[in-house]
């Protein structure tokens, strides 16, 4: 085919995460014109966002304007706006800025749109026990967490500041473990010298995992050694224990209830509404059941890749929501849409696993590949290295080495801010304030 003809080829990208911008940038040499839409202005690193929840990184230290990003590909354009329909007989995507909703052709589309918390048909729980998805939710999750100390600050000894010193963490995956670790050092090294009234290394940190082991996707040995970190730092670990309700006062599990102003919710996520209005079959959690070449049903012409599709790896299970899975998934989409291949020329994509890790805390983490597995100081060293590497932009490669220097030699954070309802999360009901006063 003509490299005329291939240049009016439209290919429309939705989302600017992982899987979203590895496919625009690696069309950066093919003769196609780029749009990448996006509800938000800037690429985040997921993986980092919990050391943003924890005052460890500002929100700025993992991420990058997606402009800047793709400011020198020549073929790529950004709208920011919000996808809320896709016409797939028309090739129309239908975005919404501030003003309007604007019909957009393609020739090609990819759908890289992410995933948002799932709280498993339990929506009240949303309310009380905040995920971890966007900046904001992170924000949000520092804000009530400073503000817990503070209240603490505040009460008498008793219950009350005992549920506010105890913090529950739902979901014993790589984002439950890291949060839970992070949020005890927090409270051990981090504020134990800012109070006077409480002592912040009694808090007390809950992990709850429905599951009979932590870290389901990795191999046995490294969920018990992050196990046993947890442990070590001070973080009560509960296995096999499934709640069955969340409220203001804490999270109940079967006939227990633990007691915990502040939860956070780690234990699961699904695709954003959109796939379900693409008229084709997508799994429980709402991910479009894609075909080996990661195209839709029927149409070859649409891609859906990352947290937003479902397709099962060389082992016949569905691959991991994780991060290399998305981007290889896009770099490749990419490759078939430059080369403009048909759907018989397609060869299946394949994953290739590079090894999982998830830190527990300093000097604390858990690393695997196919053939080496490695905890404590070397998997934690491992860790920084690899998160660093793949940071976007050397000014957030260089802010953020500091700051873990800086944290590493001195025991402290400096983001810690409260902003936004300052004590609306952990505000006492009225009448006990007015009793109070």
């Amino acid at each position: 085919m003509s490299s005329e003809r291939n240049a009016n080829r439209r290919v429309i990208i939705v989302g600017g995460g992982f899987a979203g911008l590895a496919a625009a940038k690696a069309l950066a040499d093919a003769p196609v014109d780029v749009t990448l839409i996006d509800r938000t202005n800037h690429h985040l690193f997921q993986p980092l966002l919990y050391q943003v929840a924890m005052a460890g990184l500002s929100p700025a230290d993992i991420a990058a304007p997606i402009r800047k990003v793709l400011r020198h590909q020549k073929n790529a354009s950004v709208l920011l706006g919000e996808v809320v329909g896709v016409d797939l007989e028309q090739r129309r995507v239908h975005a919404r800025d501030d003003r309007t909703v604007h019909a957009l052709p393609y020739d090609h589309l990819v759908l890289a749109m992410g995933a948002r918390t799932s709280y498993f048909g339990n929506d009240a729980w949303r309310e009380h026990a905040i995920g971890l998805k966007t900046i904001d939710d992170a924000i949000e999750i520092r804000r009530r967490v400073l503000v817990a100390f503070e209240a603490a600050e505040r009460e008498p000894e008793g219950a009350e500041r005992d549920g506010l010193l105890t913090f529950a963490v739902i979901g014993g995956g790589p984002t439950g473990v890291e949060l839970a670790g992070a949020l005890r050092e927090l409270a051990h090294f981090v504020l134990r010298r800012d109070f006077r009234r409480i002592d912040s290394d009694h808090a007390r940190v809950v992990l709850i995992e429905g599951d009979d082991r932590l870290l389901q996707g990795m191999d046995p040995a490294s969920s018990d050694a992050a196990r046993a970190q947890l442990e070590d730092l001070g973080v009560e670990v509960r296995l096999g224990d499934m709640v069955t309700g969340v409220d203001a006062e804490g999270v109940q599990l079967g006939d227990d209830h633990l007691r915990a102003r502040t939860v956070l919710w780690s234990a699961g996520v699904e695709a954003v509404p959109l796939t379900r209005e693409l008229g084709v079959e997508v799994d429980r959690g709402g991910r479009v059941k894609v075909k080996p070449d990661c195209s839709v049903p029927g149409h070859p012409e649409v891609f859906v890749v990352g947290d937003a599709a479902t397709l099962e790896g060389a082992d016949g299970r569905p691959l991991p929501g994780v991060s290399p899975v998305a981007m290889q998934q896009g770099e490749y989409v990419a490759r078939l849409i430059a080369e403009h291949r048909l759907p018989e020329q397609r060869a299946p994509f394949r994953y290739h696993d590079k090894g999982q890790m998830a830190t527990v805390g300093r000097r604390r983490a858990v690393a695997e590949t196919r053939r080496v597995r490695l905890k404590g100081f070397l998997a934690w060293m491992a860790w920084l290295l690899v998160h660093v590497w793949y940071l976007i932009g050397f000014r957030n490669r260089v802010a953020v080495l500091l700051n873990w220097t800086w944290q590493y030699a001195t025991y402290q954070r400096g983001a810690r801010l409260i902003t936004g309802d300052r004590l609306g999360a952990h505000r006492r009901p009225k009448a006990a304030d007015e009793e109070a006063g």
